[in-house]
């Protein structure tokens, strides 16, 4: 049954599934919003490190995904949509909420240093705030879109379509804006007592954002069409499978008559309207088997992909897009495809008489993201030849720098170089075990450097000789495009130097600093004396650089004093352009756009009437198993190469696609509302009927201690009977 609504249409459309929209594009622009920044939240907030903050950012994406099976059993069952959407829409923005308040410093911050003084309040707020968002977001993906499927009555499947890849729109739309917006908001500086990154306010407006979506929702409950819920049918499902499947077991002899369908063995205690219904569900998530490998794939774009443009070179000349920003190119695609591929692919595609069928669509989309990922191996090579070669666990790397203000030679036992003054050498050497030394045709010394590093190594004067200091290097590119730049003091005093708000400290002579990351752009560094005289040295970067600046014992304060300071570079910029991502981005975007607008469509439309929000269920439960093969393959990936373990996600896609699209030929497109009409109304003869069945089972019984086992039944029809 129904609840009454009045029904206002606007150009062909109820008006209901407005708001709806408006309220799928804010609950988007709150998930994306917060999940845009979490990682760093957890790194830079929590203190935590890399890898258990992906651990921890991976687990709750997954949960996302996992709890909407509750949020389906609670809407079919108990609740209705309508009521399960309004209620775990509080619990959604309560947890985004809690989710701003821990990312207040200032509530435990007692000494204002600007460093929380109880950080276990923090990660108790943050991981109760999680499990809130984590249970409202999952709750209510299966009930909204299956809600808005429901405000069209059956003469309007060609609006229904229509509003699917709307709704689809409305997601990416608020994706869009979040993950550009949001990520400004925790740049700005924020707080009572110290300016920190404001992830107060990069929380608090996805908390607002969800409030709006909410009461958004609430306003449209007059013109809905609320489906009541129709009992507990997820439990009824699983009794009504578990019984079928039993008593097949019970009646494997060959004594017994075959059946048309394994289900049908649930006859003698289920009515077939359920029966005929639980076939539909299994026939739809018997599909649902290969579809997780798109969504592994799929998902990296905010992992691997993102670690890819780290190493590429993001100037866009008019703009600077740093590495983290280029997943916005999914959202702005989306955008500009839905609309072309719904009002001018689909219909030229009908034009040309082909039967392009949703399972048709949905293999394409599989083989497109397939695809992406050999462009994105195609772009990795690329940049693997432009990668410094960094030492392996048992070997050493070592540079040379001369302070020394004349020319030096130097030999370290197999080839030697020449060094200018105040100069350094631009690559490094590599080493497998200790070695000699030798400069100026001195006395050699033997140089032993830990097994995995690259090291910078110094010459000075030491009164009448020669002496050395080894500094050790970084290892890897810098992070999130980067530069790690640092300084070796020459000169006669301490200096102290600072970097926008980051300080180098007091860098005492004949001593190097730390590597501080400098981003993209003009860095102005600030060079202060004992006596308060200051030097400003300006230098442009690019991404992923690593620079030691040289400040000789020539250098001189004053308007020119930067012309004096040296470099040496450690690591190359990036010079593989992050517009080479673009494709790989295109064809991942055009899988998902006839993938997945595809699949919540295709989801709608084979459910049965009682049992659609356990298939948009089913549907989102394939998302967290793709992720969770992401954290399988990524702890157990074993290939020295990226380029090859795209490949490799490639190969598995395009293996499953081949599987999918067998199980997809197989397939029989059903009505369900025709299959419900023929099991609605019992025929008179079916108690007969049933005890009839009952009688078979009880003289079964009686032979099975005679019969012997045999095979299981062999299904009939081109039909996938699962």
């Amino acid at each position: 049954l129904s609840s009454p609504f009045h029904q206002v249409t606007v150009c062909g459309y109820p008006l209901s599934i407005f708001f709806i929209v408006v309220n799928e594009f804010c609950e988007r622009f709150s998930y994306y919003g917060m999940r845009a920044v979490l990682v760093l939240y957890f790194k830079y907030f929590l203190k935590w490190d890399d890898d258990f903050s992906t651990t921890i950012y991976h687990t709750f994406v997954a949960l996302c995904y996992l709890s909407p099976i509750l949020g389906a059993i609670v809407a079919d069952s108990w609740l209705g949509k309508f009521k399960t959407i309004v209620y775990l829409s509080i619990v959604y923005a309560a947890g985004q909420v809690v989710m701003a308040v821990s990312a207040i410093h200032d509530i435990t911050d007692g000494n204002k240093d600007g460093t929380p003084d109880n950080m276990a309040l923090h990660i108790a707020l943050s991981m109760v705030g999680l499990l809130l968002i984590a249970l409202g977001t999952g709750g209510i993906k299966p009930c909204v879109a299956a809600f808005g499927g429901d405000q069209f009555s059956e003469d309007q499947e060609k609006q229904r379509s229509t509003f699917f890849s709307i709704f689809y729109l409305s997601i990416n739309a608020g994706s869009l804006l979040s993950t550009v917006i949001t990520p400004i908001l925790r740049a700005q500086k924020c707080g009572i007592h110290t300016k920190q990154q404001c992830y107060p306010l990069a929380f608090g407006v996805p908390a607002a954002l969800m409030v709006v979506a909410l009461i958004v929702f609430i306003l449209g409950s007059s013109m809905y069409n609320k489906t009541a819920p129709s009992g507990n049918i997820m439990v009824k499902v699983c009794k009504c499978i578990f019984f079928a499947i039993k008593n097949r077991f019970r009646h494997r002899s060959s004594a017994y008559p075959k059946r048309e369908h394994w289900m049908d063995w649930a006859e003698e205690k289920y009515d077939k309207l359920l029966i005929a219904q639980v076939k539909m569900v299994l026939k739809v998530l018997f599909l649902y088997i290969p579809l997780p490998m798109f969504w592994a794939l799929f998902d990296q774009q905010g992992s691997r992909w993102t670690l890819q443009a780290t190493t590429m070179d993001g100037n866009f000349g008019l703009m600077v897009i740093q590495p983290d920003q280029m997943q916005t190119v999914n959202p702005i695609l989306i955008l500009i495809m839905v609309p072309v591929v719904d009002f001018i692919i689909y219909p030229l595609i009908s034009k040309c008489k082909l039967n392009f069928t949703p399972l048709r669509k949905m293999t394409v989309g599989m083989f497109l993201a397939a695809l992406a990922f050999v462009a994105a191996a195609l772009v990795q090579l690329q940049i693997d030849a432009t990668l410094p070669t960094f030492p392996s666990s048992n070997e050493q790397q070592a540079k040379f720098i001369n302070m020394v203000n004349r020319n030096l030679s130097i030999a370290d036992g197999r080839e030697n170089f020449h060094l200018g003054a105040f100069e350094g050498r631009q690559d490094y050497l590599t080493y497998t075990e200790p070695f000699l030394l030798t400069i100026n045709s001195g006395s050699p010394n033997l140089i032993s450097l830990p097994d995995g590093t690259r090291n910078t190594i110094v010459i000075v004067e030491q009164g009448p000789a020669f002496g050395y200091i080894t500094f050790q290097d970084i290892v890897a590119k810098p992070e999130e495009g980067a530069n790690a730049i640092r300084f070796f003091n020459g000169y006669g005093s301490v200096l102290n130097i600072t970097v926008g708000d980051q300080e180098y400290g007091d860098i005492v002579p004949n001593n190097m600093s730390i590597f501080i990351n400098v981003p993209q752009g003009t860095g102005k560094f600030f060079m202060k004396n004992n006596g308060g005289v200051e030097c400003v040295f300006s230098r442009k970067f690019g991404f992923g650089s690593s620079y030691t600046f040289l400040i000789p014992p020539t250098f001189v304060f004053g308007e020119h004093c930067g012309e004096s300071i040296k470099e040496v570079e450690n690591i190359k910029p990036n010079s593989i352009h992050m517009a080479w991502q673009i494709p790989q981005y295109f064809l991942m975007t055009s899988g998902e756009v006839v993938f997945s607008v595809t699949g919540l469509e295709f989801s709608y439309s084979q459910a049965p009437s009682n049992m659609k929000s356990v298939l948009q269920a089913g549907w989102l439960l394939t998302v967290a198993v793709g992720n969770i093969i992401v954290l399988i393959v990524a702890e157990a990936a074993t290939l020295p190469d990226q380029w090859a373990e795209y490949i490799l996600f490639s190969s598995l896609l395009v293996l499953v696609c081949i599987i999918f699209a067998i199980m997809a030929y197989f397939y029989t497109y059903t009505d369900p509302a025709k299959i419900e009409a023929l099991f609605a109304n019992p025929e008179p003869d079916d108690k007969e009927k049933k005890n009839l069945e009952m009688t078979k089972k009880d003289m079964a019984e009686k032979h099975e201690r005679r019969s012997s086992d045999t095979s299981s039944d062999e299904e009939d029809g081109k039909q996938t009977n699962f």
